[in-house]
């Protein structure tokens, strides 16, 4: 059985970037500490817990994909840049969130028992993402960071906000097989 996405509709195609257009999404989502890895790993197991019972009804709530990880120390930055900032070891707080399946709204998903965990509906949006392959760490999202940036001000698109990194396999999937994107939200 396949794993759920996102629902969304490539405006534009230029690998490995695209511009796509998203459906209104709901996500469960944490605040945490650390490097982008530890931040990373701490969010996917407080969310982990509550999909797979930690809620008021001790539902299981499918697991879907991707798992983003935002750095919150940039998230009132200016996008027009012309070299990564914040994503990088020890930037400070991060938002790691699940997007929940489709089924769900905010009136029928079940609620979080763990505080940290919370619940937030998300308006259709367009997205510029750069895809890539293999493991990742700091130095790789900052440099996929650079490359998406550059490509949104070669379109002479507007940013919207901060980087968001996506994960969509779990860590055993080896590396050439894994899908990684780092996306920025647009302006219309």
């Amino acid at each position: 059985m396949a794993t759920e996405e996102p629902k969304y509709t490539v405006l534009e195609k230029e690998s490995p970037f695209e511009v796509r257009s998203y459906a209104s999404m709901l996500v469960a989502e944490v605040q945490v500490e650390g490097d982008l890895d530890s931040a990373s790993g701490q969010g996917f197991r407080l969310i982990a817990a509550y999909i797979f019972g930690q809620n008021q009804v001790s539902e299981k709530i499918a697991m879907t994909a991707p798992v983003t990880v935002a750095d919150q120390t940039i998230k009132s930055a200016k996008i027009a840049m012309t070299t990564p900032v914040g994503i990088e070891p020890n930037a400070g707080k991060w938002t790691v969130s699940f997007v929940m399946p489709a089924e769900y709204t905010m009136e029928t998903i079940p609620k979080p028992t763990n505080s940290q965990v919370q619940l937030r509906q998300i308006p259709a949006m367009k997205k510029a993402v750069i895809s890539f392959t293999g493991f990742y760490n700091d130095q790789k999202v900052a440099e996929k960071t650079l490359e998406l940036e550059q490509w949104i001000k070669s379109r002479n698109l507007q940013s919207a906000g901060a980087p968001n990194f996506a994960r969509y396999n779990p860590p055993w999937t080896l590396p050439f097989m894994r899908r990684n994107e780092v996306m920025i939200n647009l302006r219309d």
